[in-house]
This record gives C-alpha cells, sequence and structure tokens, in this order.
C-alpha cells in the first residue's frame, strides 16, 4: 500500500488503544449489551468491553475474562472464549486509533451468571440478535463490525476501518466462516 491509498499519521499524531470487545449470549441467543454511560460512545449499546491493560503485560484474552468479571460477574475461563475477530480503527471520531481484538463467548450464559445489570459504567441490557443494529450501537458498529461478528460465529475476521476522511471506508483483510 503507497501514501495514495492510505494517509500516513505522525506517530504521536493520535493515540493508540489497544482494547476488547466480548459478545455473551444467553440461551435465546440474545445478546448482553452494556448502555454506556461513559466515553466512548456515551448514549449508545456496545459489547462488554475494556482497554487492555498494557502496562501489566496483560493479553487481549486475560482483559476480555478481566471485562466480563467486571462488567457483569460472568467468570470465564480460557475454554470460554474465542477470538472471533480483529478490528484496526483509524482515528475513530477524530481522537484515536484502536486495535479491537473481539471475542464470543463459547457457552451460553445463563441471566443468573451475571451479577449486576446496572453499574457505573451503564446498564446491561439483553437483547434479540434480530433488534442489535436498531438497538442504538455505534455506527462503525452496526455497518462493519456487528454484521461480520453475525456472518463469522465460529470462524475469524479482520477488518480495517478508516474514519480518518469524510466518509468511513473499510476492507475485510481476512476472513473465514465456520462450516
Amino acid at each position: 500500500m503507497n501514501d495514495v491509498d492510505h494517509p500516513r499519521y505522525e506517530p504521536t499524531a493520535l493515540p493508540y488503544r489497544v482494547a476488547v470487545l466480548v459478545y455473551l449470549y444467553d440461551h435465546e441467543g440474545r445478546l448482553l449489551l452494556l448502555h454506556r454511560r461513559k466515553a466512548p460512545n456515551a448514549g449508545l449499546h456496545s459489547p462488554i468491553g475494556g482497554k487492555v491493560e498494557i502496562s501489566l503485560g496483560e493479553s487481549p484474552h486475560e482483559c476480555a475474562r478481566r471485562e466480563a468479571i467486571e462488567e457483569s460477574g460472568v467468570v470465564l475461563s480460557d475454554r470460554d472464549l474465542r477470538l472471533t475477530g480483529i478490528v484496526n480503527e483509524r482515528a475513530y471520531q477524530g481522537e484515536k486509533h484502536w486495535l479491537i481484538f473481539l471475542f464470543e463467548a463459547t457457552r451460553p450464559i445463563g441471566h443468573d451468571e451475571v451479577t449486576a445489570y446496572e453499574f457505573d459504567e451503564g446498564t446491561l441490557v439483553w437483547v434479540p440478535i434480530a433488534d442489535v443494529a436498531s438497538a442504538g450501537i455505534p455506527e462503525t458498529d452496526r455497518t462493519i463490525m456487528w454484521p461480520n461478528v453475525q456472518a463469522h460465529r465460529g470462524g475469524f475476521f479482520m477488518v480495517d476501518i478508516d474514519c480518518s476522511g469524510g466518509s468511513i471506508e473499510h476492507r475485510v483483510v481476512e476472513s473465514w466462516k465456520a462450516r
């Protein structure tokens, strides 16, 4: 790829963050979403997740397990999580670059495993799969991430999203679907 195809950024121009999102489904196939009170995406819904503690050497898997406990009380083992996608989001909201690891639970989550539905980050709600896209999720989630998460359950994808221009551009750079 050359400079014409992809703009270059000074390394210090925008901070780079590494995060995880964890897709937890119940026995009825509904997705657990957080109605967020805090930035980024305050007022919108998103899967549970958060920033990887890079300074501690935390791995994305460790972060996914930690965030599941912190935000829902759900305890997940390594075998309960599967990496389903990686998203590189360039210049999101003109503020940060994000590298996001997307995990899906490999087992249904019981409602009794969620210890609190209300906490300082927001409110957790179970949303039917058919309603997720209209549940008030961020634009890149609605138009790029969520369709790929659905299409790749049990598989894997990687997508580059560029928010640096006037429109959001993306390309799926790796994709394999479960049979």
